[in-house]
């Protein structure tokens, strides 16, 4: 008898630890952004919004009863196609993360979405990828953004520069995919709003001299030059040059140009400038800036309100799912992401695994006003900035 119990309890006690064990586990999410190359200003915010969300669930009994959540990040690059995708396989066959908070820039993010998450069934939602080639890419429904398309930031970017009076620019962009179809949609919408593109001209990041590309956009004239690049590398080599050789005196820039290094480096030999990049005025905005501050991370950093957004996305779907694979929480994305359901901001995502676990819907706002739309893309708006005494100011939203 006294053998039949300790067998029993013995047998309780595995049982007890084998339950525990499939329900109180660890599940990795990738943090795939450009920490080196030519947005590196801009991602140390973007994967620490990120990880933000995912400590803020980390541990929740009512997250996969209970189970933690472990950030593993991985270098996309931004510009080498090849180091991105070698990284994400990394994330997803070494480290065995269940989804993946990234990438950012279009061309590294198309590259990893073919060659490893559509191959390997990932989910994967970009807090910073624009392009808008990835509206029809082949994801399988695995891939989501929460950046508008810059199908609507070059609307947006035309109408402001029509608005100012500035009726004839020089345009030129990045080479890569990110920068063409921003171009192609900046022109076709500053055009058939009555502007005139005098020129449109790619330039190659990491050159060291640009006076050859400046003296051509010079050569063609324009009331401003509109440059569609990055922070950390040519956009900031065109603007050196521009001012060195005085071709132009007034700039318009796009999501990629919007960072404090921009500023630092220039800051009042560009005033006036003008520029786009995903934002909204809303209250999931002041509350993630608070949270961001609280934790000495830069909340007004472009992207990192949506890198938070990303890794909500992707848990609160994991939870309504009960599950981490992505074929089952994939189709789940949409449903926490838009109503109906109880609106759920930066900070509550604790509120939202509890009405999930008891049956309820959510609508998961975030920091950026999230509305997926289409192919799981964001409706978005855009904050408009001005540089104002050697500073980035948000004027306003559209």
């Amino acid at each position: 008898m006294t053998k039949f119990l300790a067998a029993t309890a013995a047998g309780a006690l595995m049982t007890s630890a084998a339950f525990a064990g499939s329900h109180a586990s660890e599940v990795k999410l990738g943090v795939l952004l450009s920490f080196t190359g030519p947005i590196e200003s801009l991602t140390p915010a973007m994967g620490a919004g990120a990880e933000m969300a995912m400590a803020e669930v980390s541990g929740n009994e009512n997250f996969l009863g209970g189970s933690t959540v472990t950030p593993v990040r991985g270098d996309a690059t931004c510009v080498d196609a090849a180091a991105a995708t070698a990284a994400a396989e990394r994330l997803v066959t070494s480290d065995g993360v269940k989804g993946i908070m990234g990438a950012d820039c279009s061309g590294v993010t198309t590259a990893v979405l073919g060659n490893v998450a559509v191959p390997n069934g990932v989910v994967m939602i970009s807090p910073a990828a624009t392009s808008p080639a990835l509206s029809s890419a082949e994801d399988n429904g695995l891939f989501f953004r929460t950046a508008p398309s810059d199908a609507r930031q070059g609307e947006v970017l035309a109408g402001i520069l029509m608005e100012k009076d500035i009726k004839s620019v020089a345009v030129t962009y990045t080479n890569n995919d990110y920068g063409k179809g921003f171009a192609d949609a900046f022109q076709a919408a500053y055009e058939a709003a009555g502007g005139e593109v005098t020129l449109t001209a790619a330039h190659e990041d990491g050159k060291a001299d640009y006076s050859a590309e400046v003296g051509s956009l010079a050569s063609a004239g324009g009331d401003a030059l509109v440059v569609l690049g990055y922070v950390d590398q040519g956009g900031a080599g065109i603007i050196q040059s521009s001012l060195d050789t005085g071709a132009f005196d007034m700039f318009a820039f796009g999501d990629g140009m919007i960072g404090d290094s921009l500023t630092d480096a220039f800051g009042g030999d560009i005033e006036g400038a003008i520029g786009t990049a995903p934002g909204s005025d809303n209250d999931g905005g002041a509350k993630f800036q608070m949270m961001a501050d609280e934790g000495g991370i830069d909340g007004t950093s472009v992207y990192a309100g949506e890198s938070y957004d990303a890794a909500a996305l992707i848990l609160l779907a994991m939870a309504a799912a009960d599950s981490s694979d992505a074929g089952e929480y994939a189709g789940k994305i949409m449903e926490v992401a838009n109503a109906p359901g109880e609106i759920i901001l930066p900070g509550e995502l604790g509120k939202a695994l509890e009405i999930i676990a008891g049956g309820g819907d959510v609508n998961f706002e975030g920091a950026s006003g999230v509305e997926l739309v289409g192919p799981g893309e964001a409706a978005g708006s855009y904050a408009e900035y001005t540089v104002k005494d050697g500073a980035l100011e948000v004027v306003g939203y559209r």
